[in-house]
């Protein structure tokens, strides 16, 4: 920030010691410019009141602080706080600045043209400036105010969004536990009390054994997944009771020689060289070989099944398929029918697939194809615009354009900061365009009434030769123009004395002067006659 207030209070001194130099200005009023411009342009920011005024007394009097006033205006409009205040202030600047012009140029004796000068300069450099910055400045803070509002709004939304996403996790929670949790604890008290029954032979009991260990891992999984829904986070386990198999591509051994324990033939081979995956894909692994084998239990009795890993270049393949049923079943198959279902979605997460069919010669098959990469699947391709559901899915964000998904509000802030901006540097550009328009009419209106007046205050040396001193008032009046315009305003009192009691017409010559002076000729009348006629040159 100092140093574009330094770059800009070096450019407007450039422009004003070449100003000051076309002005025939002093070595002392250029430096006095320059350092009214560079003080300035420093305390405009704080002192936004104080250097509004000081720039509009600089400017009448230094010719080379001038331009500043496009800076203060625009510090000034901003900066101020409270209409009445700034009114205040620019009302005050623009009298100050219109009384010093007419103070200063009083002896030239066209305080009219100095007024309707002043006005327009000040309306063009200051006035036009201030309003376009603060109209700027309140439409910024319009807009913070509404993002911040809406950032509240998006909090406070996700707040209520989680609590109720919390009571319906601990609701579900509360039923598996008093459902599912009762019905686990029964197989578990019926299988132990079974398995110590003296009637059952060693194959009996073995498998009852099995039995009640799937139920007590049952519990244990049951007990994890009711306290992740319930307080996101893993529920502890109590230490004398045996932890649950490894649910990962290491745990896939445990339940294969589960399932051998039970009485199924079950092989379990491993190809290519073994690569740690990810949780994520790790856990799809063992819940893949997991649902695969049950659907083998259940559909399938008595059939012998395979297993198979396979460590490939870019994936693991999780094979299982069974043959044909040994036999009829043993009745109806209890299912909830959404596990394969569940677990091409879970693959799907992991940027994974999986395939469920027939397999030749009869049987079924599931095959798993699992990623070593960490990103989940459409991460990627989300983008930063992609936000996660509750599951980890990516959804894409909705952009401006209208599609649908939910709305990326980031784009929306960056949207309206950058429409501020451009809308800021827009209405300021066309605020100063209006005013050199505004600015170049009156100019133009203002010189088509002087070209007009012309006539009025002009006359040519032989007219002035003709009118002989003595001759009636009213016939030399008649004869000269009447001289009722600015530009022949106070020229009488520019040349030699006024004889006392007399009154003059003061006109100018066709064609005569210099850039600096005029060429008036004045006609002076008392007691209804010419008493004298003067030629004379005038300074501006």
């Amino acid at each position: 920030m100092l140093a574009g207030d330094l770059a800009l209070a070096g450019v407007l001194v450039l422009i004003g010691l070449g100003v000051e130099d076309i002005d025939n200005g002093s070595a002392a009023r250029m430096l006095a410019s320059a350092v009214a411009v560079v003080v300035l342009t420093l305390l405009r920011r704080r002192l936004p009141v104080s250097t509004l005024v000081a720039g509009s007394v600089v400017g009448v009097y230094l010719p080379g602080a001038f331009l500043v006033a496009i800076p203060l205006g625009w510090s000034a409009g901003r900066r101020i706080v409270g209409v009445g205040r700034a009114l205040g202030a620019f009302t005050g600047a623009f009298a100050l600045a219109v009384v010093l012009s007419v103070v200063k140029e009083w002896s030239q004796g066209r305080a009219v043209l100095i007024v309707v000068f002043s006005a327009l300069m000040f309306l063009a450099m200051v006035v036009m400036p201030g309003l376009a910055s603060r109209y700027w400045s309140q439409r910024h803070t319009l807009l913070r105010a509404l993002q911040e509002r809406n950032a509240q709004l998006l909090r406070e939304r996700a707040m209520v969004a989680g609590q109720a996403r919390l009571r319906e996790r601990q609701r579900i929670a509360q039923d598996m536990h008093d459902s599912l949790g009762h019905q686990l604890a029964l197989i578990s008290v019926h299988t132990g009390a079974l398995e110590v029954d003296p009637v059952l032979t060693d194959r009996q009991r073995e498998a009852v054994g099995v039995l009640r260990q799937a139920s007590v891992a049952a519990m244990h999984e049951l007990r994890e997944v009711v306290g992740i829904l319930r307080d996101g986070v893993e529920a502890p386990l109590p230490v004398e009771e045996a932890q649950p198999a490894a649910r990962g591509v290491a745990g896939i051994a445990g339940i294969v020689e589960s399932a051998r324990s039970a009485g199924t033939d079950v092989r379990l081979t491993t190809a290519g060289q073994p690569r740690p995956l990810v949780a994520a894909c790790d856990h799809a692994a063992y819940r893949i070989a997991q649902e695969a084998l049950t659907n083998a239990y259940k559909h399938a009795p008595g059939a012998p099944i395979t297993v198979e890993l396979r460590y490939e270049d870019d994936s693991l393949v999780v094979e299982i398929a069974n043959g044909p049923a040994a036999g009829p079943g043993a009745g109806e198959v209890v299912s909830g029918g959404q596990g394969l279902t569940g677990l091409r979605e879970r693959a799907r997460l992991v940027g994974g697939m999986v395939y469920a069919g027939t397999a030749e010669g009869g049987g079924f098959r599931v095959a798993g194809v699992l990623p070593y990469g960490t990103e989940p699947a459409g991460a990627e391709e989300a983008g930063p615009g992609a936000v996660a559901d509750d599951f980890g899915q990516q959804v894409q964000a909705r952009t401006l354009s209208g599609n649908a998904g939910p709305v990326d509000w980031d784009a929306v802030d960056r949207k309206l900061l950058n429409g501020s901006r451009v809308g800021g540097v827009t209405l300021g550009c066309g605020i100063a365009v209006a005013a050199v328009v505004v600015l170049l009419i009156v100019i133009g209106a203002a010189v088509a009434l002087l070209v007009g007046s012309v006539s009025d205050a002009t006359i040519g040396r032989a007219e002035y030769d003709e009118i002989q001193v003595g001759e009636p008032e009213s016939a030399v009046r008649s004869r000269l123009p009447s001289g009722d315009t600015i530009l022949t305003d106070g020229l009488d009192r520019k040349g030699p004395p006024i004889p006392r009691g007399a009154s003059c017409l003061a006109l100018l010559a066709e064609g005569g002067g210099d850039w600096d002076s005029d060429s008036v000729f004045r006609f002076c009348f008392k007691d209804g006659k010419l008493v004298e006629k003067q030629a004379y040159e005038a300074k501006q």
